[in-house]
């Protein structure tokens, strides 16, 4: 799976430090912390028919993985939440697009890895694209079991939502050199963690079940996943999961701002699915659908 390039998005303007720039002029300094060290947080955003989905929440997570950093002067929600707007008006993009919101620690007066270097705030960047979702979620996705483990909070939180993104890069790697869409990465017991870019969840005996976010990052659409299924009487938990489970399961799908809520149907070369998680796996996806237009924040 590769993402298309939109010729619509030739002549975008991007959001960085207050102003609004051409995309061919749209960057930061090579003093910025993003630049100096991937250190930044971010968070992805989905545009609905005039509404962005869940900015709230995103917000928050985004304000609290610059928290656990110790960003210094990191501007309020209303401000990003100004900026975002600004830039999706200035765009026209009311639908059919995604965001990439990054909040870096902000420029250095000099080279070096010590935060104390940074001393005039954060950087703000809002990149809006025209994008649809970028898997098909009708034919699904195919994956392979990646080599590279997930990290977990002894080496690098998962919680923070960090710009620094080697580790899931190098499964990415190993999944194209398979020839598939995606890779599964496992923490460092062997158990299933996520995929390289999205949540990983199994519909087993009727029970939708998902991984702790011990490795995993904690996803905004993850959560709702597993609120809507609380909502409709749709058994859910998190527990541990092996690889052999998910190519057992009765469905298995990723969940993720860019993807939705997308079929896996292949792992390491095994079909992965059976006829009794076809509804369930349905429901699932028209209560999401259902659901889309009371959680997004009209664009104002």
């Amino acid at each position: 799976m590769l993402q298309k390039y939109d010729p619509r998005n030739a002549e975008i303007l991007v959001h960085v430090n207050g102003q609004l720039l051409k995309r061919s002029e749209a960057k930061v300094s090579v003093f910025d912390s993003v630049v100096q060290g991937g250190d930044a947080v971010w968070e992805g955003l989905r545009v609905y028919n005039g509404g962005v989905m869940m900015l709230g929440r995103h917000l928050d997570r985004l304000q609290a993985s610059a928290h656990a950093l110790a960003f210094a002067n990191v501007p309020s929600n209303d401000a990003i939440r100004s900026a975002l707007f600004e830039t999706l008006k200035a765009n026209g993009m009311t639908k059919d697009a995604h965001v990439r919101l990054t909040l870096t620690r902000g420029e250095k007066i000099t080279s070096g890895m010590d935060p104390r270097l940074n001393q005039s705030g954060c950087s703000l960047i809002v990149l809006a694209e025209w994008k649809a979702v970028v898997f098909d979620n009708a034919r699904g996705i195919r994956v392979i079991t990646s080599s590279i483990r997930r990290m977990g909070p002894d080496v690098l939180d998962p919680k923070i939502h960090h710009n620094n993104l080697l580790n899931n890069i190098l499964a990415k790697l190993e999944a194209n050199v398979a020839g598939v869409d995606g890779a599964l990465m496992l923490d460092r017991n062997g158990h299933v963690a996520e995929l390289n870019d999205i949540n990983v969840f199994a519909i087993i005996n009727g029970e939708v079940v998902t991984p702790y976010t011990t490795s995993c990052l904690g996803g905004i659409t993850r959560a709702l996943v597993l609120e809507l299924c609380m909502k409709n009487g749709i058994p859910c938990r998190e527990r541990d999961l092996s690889v052999v489970e998910l190519m057992n399961a009765d469905a298995v799908f990723g969940t993720g701002t860019m993807g939705e809520l997308t079929p896996i149907t292949e792992l390491d070369g095994r079909k992965v699915g059976k006829p009794a998680g076809e509804p369930v796996m349905k429901r699932l996806q028209e209560i999401f659908r259902a659901a889309v237009p009371g959680l997004c924040e009209r664009i104002v």
